[in-house]
């Protein structure tokens, strides 16, 4: 066995020092190398992968919620405008189909009395004209041949006509319930769009505030504290403001009451109820007022307007309704009624719009105050005007 062990011969060896006794195109080597590749590719693509984002910061979260929930009130806004349309197209297609379900026994109730002179003629004999004039595409047309007309009695005339006059009508009354049915299919949609916005832009916000710690809650609530703390400043400024403009009234009228006493001429109403002009709450506006703190303690709900719960349009609708005077729903809308007034002007009574798309209102109440449904979670309350950017105010009546 040693002599055959001593002749065989020892295959050459190749490859890189190191590698010795492998061939580097044996599958080993290859798999091998495949899998380096994949590494470092695999790490090339970690390192180079963008870094996973900061956790905003408690100011961010709560300019973020702001946003939102103003994004939110716009929404709303779409979806009160949404709904007043829909209701509004479905009264209408109500009353069209009740006419059009009466436009129809008519036109029953005169093909019924056509019918019957077909019968009367089919029975003494062949098909006559008034029988073919049932059943034709346009019997009016038909009866508009002179031979025709020439050979049936007025009365028949006269049923031929009516026929076609509730024919025509009844179709007339179809084409407009379908118009109307169409519009309001497409406000329907238009209401579930702006419905699944607002839903998922309190969703968005409610997330971000569950997210925040203890502590960042606790430094939130320290930042609304201070905001509202500043607001209130303001507030306080401007009821001197109107305090001292109230004085400087009141002297004037002593003065010209004074006058006037002196001449044999009174000036004083002897109502207690001032006008928009001397600075002071009318009558319709002290109504509202009075209404507005009545609901303090209900709760805001998106698309509400009384009497258990109201969005902010929704309030300030229902407070002028109070005093009988019809606003429309939306802020948007709303803003363009009555007359515009500076900040420096205001009276109880007046709103105040919010944001630079106008998508919060509140009712004056007087020292730089107002009543208004402000966000969900919370309920109709006082507040100051300076809360919120002010975007303008109008006087409704």
């Amino acid at each position: 066995m040693s002599t055959l062990s001593s002749h065989r011969k020892m295959r050459p060896r190749t490859g890189a020092p190191g590698m010795t006794g492998l061939r580097t195109n044996t599958p080993a080597v290859g798999f091998t190398t495949a899998a380096l590749a994949s590494v470092t590719l695999l790490s090339t693509q970690s390192a180079d992968a963008a870094p996973a984002e900061p956790k905003p910061s408690v100011e961010d979260v709560q300019k973020k919620v702001d946003d939102l929930y103003r994004q939110a009130g716009s929404e709303t806004q779409k979806y009160n405008k949404a709904k007043e349309a829909t209701d509004g197209q479905r009264r209408e297609v109500d009353q069209l189909l009740d006419d059009t379900a009466k436009r129809t026994e008519q036109l029953n109730e005169s093909r019924r009395a056509l019918g019957t002179f077909a019968a009367a003629q089919y029975r003494t004999g062949a098909v006559t004209p008034t029988t073919a004039l049932l059943f034709a595409d346009s019997p009016q047309a038909y009866s508009d041949q002179t031979q025709l007309m020439d050979r049936v009695t007025d009365r028949q005339r006269g049923v031929v006509e009516d026929y076609e006059a509730q024919r025509a009508a009844a179709a007339k009354q179809r084409a407009e319930a379908t118009k109307s049915l169409d519009a309001l299919t497409r406000s329907q949609q238009a209401l579930r769009t702006s419905k699944q916005a607002v839903q998922s832009k309190l969703s968005e916000a409610r997330t971000l505030l569950s997210r925040l710690t203890t502590e960042e809650r606790a430094r939130l609530a320290a930042i609304e504290r201070a905001r509202e703390a500043e607001a209130r400043r303001k507030a306080e400024a401007k009821a001197r403001e109107e305090a001292e403009a109230e004085q400087r009234r009141q002297a004037q009228q002593e003065q010209t009451t004074g006058t006037a006493t002196d001449t044999g001429i009174g000036t004083g109403t002897g109502t207690g109820i001032g006008t928009a002009e001397d600075g002071t709450a009318t009558t319709e506006s002290a109504k509202v007022v009075a209404f507005a703190r009545a609901q303090t303690g209900k709760p805001y709900v998106w698309g509400a307007s009384g009497p258990s719960s109201y969005d902010c349009s929704g309030l300030t609708r229902a407070a002028w309704k109070a005093a009988g005077v019809d606003l429309p729903r939306t802020t948007w809308d709303q803003a363009n009624v009555g007359t515009r007034v500076e900040t420096k002007d205001l009276i109880p009574g007046d709103l105040v719009f919010f944001y630079d798309d106008i998508s919060h209102v509140g009712i004056y109440i007087g020292d730089g105050k107002m009543i208004h449904a402000p966000k969900p979670g919370t309920n109709v309350r006082e507040e100051s005007i300076y809360y919120m950017p002010i975007y303008g105010s109008v006087r409704p009546a």
